[in-house]
């Protein structure tokens, strides 16, 4: 039985990269075929974004956070060169510094915590079969399409322009700078983890591997996507383009929105959800996570009450508006501007790891 539970996952992955590749070309089961592999990474290591925040925050455990780091460091010396020179054929994630990105980055991880887990958390584990991403995910889909109708109102509420360490001061200087902020980032939360130690006279949380093979793994699966997409590794996106297709197909017009009516998004959105890059690599992800999960045996995940689920899903649809807001989610935002060497990823991830914090007080309110 098991043999042919793992049979049918490799038929199931084999078919989705097929059937992309001949809906979309090459590439598009290139990416599909990456997708499996960004989810079968992220649910093999359990390498949760939402959890390492979380861990360190009510039990001082560094080392979620310590492996970002080393993700973010390593993503940023595979890629950064190579951005520098592709001649603009590969792109970073670049993004203003603006009053949305502030409001929408501690918006989105206060409701990630009460969602547990943010845009790729939920993927990976709907595709494990967790019932609370059942319930995220419709909504944050919904929130994600909202608030790309509105993301043009906000970024005019105004702000500073972009900066892009790369253009500004070259690569090697911007991926120093890199390396030299997750140091800091590594060193402040190791001093914090070793103070709450010695004042509860406690020792320091059990090794795993998990974390620091899910960041190696992570790191070069984001620079094959980079060489093959031409782009970062992205998630909101394709969340909320599902969402404006369900409702294009209820009959809504995307005439005069000021997202999805002008391009290139009005393209995406009548053009095959399979056409889109970052649809394709959710969707790999998905069946990664899923294939990931019962390759030894299904994970267990506890059946949540009603009020959480209810929780889950106005979470969920803050996420999705706020991430618009902010230019993205943990992947988006934080890894691909960080790594890109846009300062944008730095805010983001400030003003996120401060509503978390909030989010987290209220978490033990709901779930106590």
């Amino acid at each position: 039985m098991l043999y042919l539970t793992r049979l049918g996952f490799i038929l199931a992955s084999l078919a989705l990269i097929v059937g992309v590749a001949l809906v979309g070309g090459l590439r598009q089961g290139l990416l599909a075929l990456l997708g499996i592999g960004f989810g079968a990474v992220l649910q093999g290591a359990r390498f949760g974004f939402t959890t390492g925040w979380r861990n360190y925050i009510e039990r001082r455990d560094p080392q979620g956070i310590w492996a970002q780091m080393l993700l973010l460091v390593l993503a940023a010396a595979f890629t950064l060169p190579l951005i520098a020179d592709s001649g603009g054929e590969l792109v970073g994630a670049i993004a203003p510094l603006t009053i949305s990105l502030v409001l929408g980055a501690f918006l989105f991880g206060a409701a990630m915590q009460l969602a547990d887990g943010c845009g790729s958390g939920t993927l990976y584990k709907a595709g494990a079969g967790a019932p609370i991403s059942f319930a995220v995910l419709p909504t944050f889909a919904i929130g994600s399409f909202l608030g790309a109708s509105h993301q043009p109102g906000w970024i005019a509420l105004g702000g500073l322009p972009a900066i892009d360490l790369t253009v500004s001061l070259g690569w090697p200087t911007a991926l120093l700078i890199t390396v030299l902020g997750c140091a800091a980032v590594s060193w402040f939360v190791g001093r914090g983890a070793r103070r709450h130690q010695k004042e509860h006279n406690s020792a320091p949380a059990k090794w795993e591997m998990r974390w620091w093979m899910g960041a190696l793994l992570l790191a070069v699966l984001y620079a094959i996507h980079m060489i093959v997409a031409g782009q970062p590794w992205g998630i909101v996106y394709g969340i909320g383009l599902w969402g404006a297709k369900v409702f294009s197909a209820l009959g809504w017009t995307p005439v005069g929105d000021a997202f999805w009516g002008v391009a290139p998004h009005a393209q995406r959105l009548a053009e095959p959800v399979l056409a889109d890059v970052t649809s394709v690599t959710n969707f790999g992800l998905i069946l990664g996570a899923m294939a990931a999960s019962r390759w030894n045996h299904p994970a267990n995940f506890k059946s949540p009450n009603a009020r959480t689920l209810w929780v889950g899903a106005i979470a969920g649809l803050v996420m999705g508006y706020s991430a618009r807001m902010a230019f993205g989610c943990n992947v988006g935002a934080f890894l691909g501007g960080i790594a890109s060497a846009s300062i944008h990823g730095w805010v983001w991830f400030a003003l996120a790891f401060a509503g978390s914090i909030i989010g987290v007080r209220i978490r033990r309110r709901v779930n106590p």
